[in-house]
């Protein structure tokens, strides 16, 4: 029997043991403490002290305890590099110890696709946001992010340079990256890679709550986008794999198609979020989690598909800040046909906080549906059913639907 090394679970992370189930490859998993307990269907579960890299490196430590394994397979952006550094020295399928370095760092990103020749917004890295003033004064708007971060957690659009100086202060010795802003509609490449060549890959558009933090609040998967600028992602996609020095796994490329053709925004050899991986499977009719499996210990692929076969969306709850006072429509959301899966994250007399990243979000909803004009129905059905009110300080009560914001 195979042994799988599974670094990090979560909720999120289970489809992954039970795909491993069916392929009869024994999951052998890390977990953070707190969360240990919940792990089920796995041979065994090593913790993690934390949530840091280094935590999930010495959790990871520990598994090889259960050793020795025929593949490894990080979840999330902070289990990344355990998982290459232990692929690496046992010669395990993944990503390669160079890609997986620079998912965790998005100036490493920007040096690796210059020194490649692709298009990319200017930018600068600094530890003193406010010497880089003369710089973005140039170049108004601009984006100022963390280096490692996810959900656009820490992102920020800079107009002016009132605002700058204000984002400067607030973030004084954090070390950033500070990048021209694009314009453009907002898309993911996601990419199933074996040996450097892609299996199979999709393009997903974004909806997010716009300027200043692009919060996403929406996806469909399986979007065909015109022959031309398809042709370029798909060049600009394969570019990319080779500035990475990707092998094997899991690719997401974020990016914008700009008048001049697609512009990557960052790149990750992980797991994406916002429930794309159950849109990918909706969409084309195979298991992307068992795709991952597969290739992490050395199965065989079935055919590529040759869909899409149906039409999938994953849409979130943006509310009001204030206290939660009411939650309506749920129940019927989760009784339409093309609802897969619905749910709220809070509940009357929860607190509310403004949206600044994707950890603020109230709600989800995923759909699929065989054709683009159902899908758009249900979407519609949706967003005027789940209705979140929340009351603000000031004693005023707004209904939120969901993803009631600007495209």
């Amino acid at each position: 029997m195979k042994k799988l090394m599974l670094i990090g679970v979560g909720q999120m992370g289970r489809p992954y043991v039970a795909a491993a189930g069916r392929l009869g490859v024994s999951v052998h998993a890390v977990e953070a403490a707190s969360r240990a307990d919940q792990v089920t269907g796995t041979a065994s579960v090593a913790q993690a002290r934390g949530e840091l890299d280094e935590h999930w490196m010495e959790g990871a430590c520990l598994a090889l305890q259960d050793g020795p394994f025929d593949g490894v397979i990080a979840f999330n952006e902070p289990q990344v590099i355990a998982a290459a550094m232990i692929q690496d020295r046992f010669g395990l399928p993944g990503p390669s110890l160079h890609a997986a370095t620079a998912s965790r760092n998005k100036a490493l990103q920007r040096a690796l696709f210059t020194a490649a020749g692709i298009t990319q917004p200017a930018y600068t890295v600094t530890d003193s946001l406010a010497e880089e003033m003369a710089w973005a004064a140039e170049r108004w708007p601009v984006i100022v992010k963390p280096l490692s971060s996810a959900g656009s957690d820490g992102v920020e659009l800079v107009t002016d340079a009132e605002s700058f100086r204000a984002v400067a202060q607030a973030r004084a010795g954090e070390r950033v990256i500070v990048e021209e802003a694009i314009d453009g509609p907002e898309y993911s490449w996601e990419a199933l890679v074996r040996d450097g060549e892609v299996w199979f890959a999709n393009v997903t558009a974004k909806e997010t709550t716009g300027p200043p933090q692009f919060v996403e609040v929406g996806h469909r998967t399986g979007v065909h986008l015109p022959e031309s600028s398809a042709r370029q992602v798909a060049d600009t996609g394969a570019r990319v794999l080779r500035a990475l020095g990707m092998r094997t796994g899991l690719v997401h490329m974020e990016f914008r198609l700009s008048a001049a053709g697609p512009v990557p925004i960052e790149v990750a050899v992980r797991t994406p979020g916002d429930y794309l991986m159950d849109l990918l499977g909706a969409t084309y009719g195979i298991d992307w989690y068992e795709m991952v499996v597969r290739m992490a210990v050395g199965m065989p692929l079935p055919q590529p598909p040759v869909g899409p076969f149906r039409h999938a969306a994953s849409i979130f709850t943006i509310s009001e800040p204030g206290v939660v006072q009411d939650i309506r429509g749920l129940d019927a959301v989760r009784s339409h046909p093309s609802v897969l899966q619905a749910g709220v994250e809070v509940e009357p007399g929860d607190t509310v906080l403004a949206v600044r990243s994707s950890g603020h979000r109230t709600g989800e909803v995923v759909l699929a549906a065989p054709s683009s004009p159902e899908l758009e129905s249900a979407i519609t059905f949706v967003q005027q059913t789940l209705v979140v009110t929340t009351i603000s300080p000031h004693s005023t009560q707004t209904d939120t639907a969901v993803n009631d914001v600007e495209p």
